[in-house]
This record gives structure tokens, sequence and C-alpha cells, in this order.
């Protein structure tokens, strides 16, 4: 948890912040991951674990032409994130 005395200097230190937390992260075509955070580098290439992946994915109903939106989750015990898929890293949302 963030603390006072801990020292924002760079961006990353908000993800250094959130090892062995639980933190959600925004992929890019619609793949949300939340895991918690074991590593990452500069490059925001992450390892997780105890993952829950969820895809979204919308198609056209031929008859109705309305879009329907899909969502697939599965869960991943462990899992190597690339850095440059990553749209967006949250820390864990406190709710206190």
């Amino acid at each position: 948890s963030l603390q006072k005395n801990d020292k924002m200097e760079e961006p990353l230190d908000l993800i250094k912040l959130s090892i062995d937390e639980r933190v959600y992260v925004k992929c890019r075509n619609d793949r949300e991951l939340r895991g918690r955070l074991h590593a990452y580098d500069q490059h925001l290439n992450m390892v997780l674990s105890e993952v829950e992946e969820t895809i979204t994915t919308t198609e056209e109903d031929e008859e109705t032409g309305e879009e329907i939106v899909n969502k697939k989750t599965r869960s991943v015990g462990m899992l190597f994130v690339r850095g440059d898929i990553v749209v967006l890293v949250s820390p864990p949302l406190r709710t206190s």
C-alpha cells in the first residue's frame, strides 16, 4: 500500500509498490487480466499468478445488424505478459 514516505520518482515506482499485490492489466485487443504481480521489467513485461483473463469480442448479428458482445473468461495459474501489449496497469483497488 502507498505510504506518504514512499517516494515516487519514476512511473515504474507505482508498479514496484504493487509487487505481490493483485493488479488489473488492460491489454490490446480487448483483453483484461487480473492477477498477482510477481515481477516486471522496464519494458513492462510481467509475471502474474492466479490470473483471471477476460477477452471481449463483438460480432454483428447477421439478421438484425445488432452488435453482440461476448465475454470469455479463463483462469491461468501463471502467466508471462509481454510488455508491448500492455495498455494500462492499475494497482490494487482499495475497498475500505
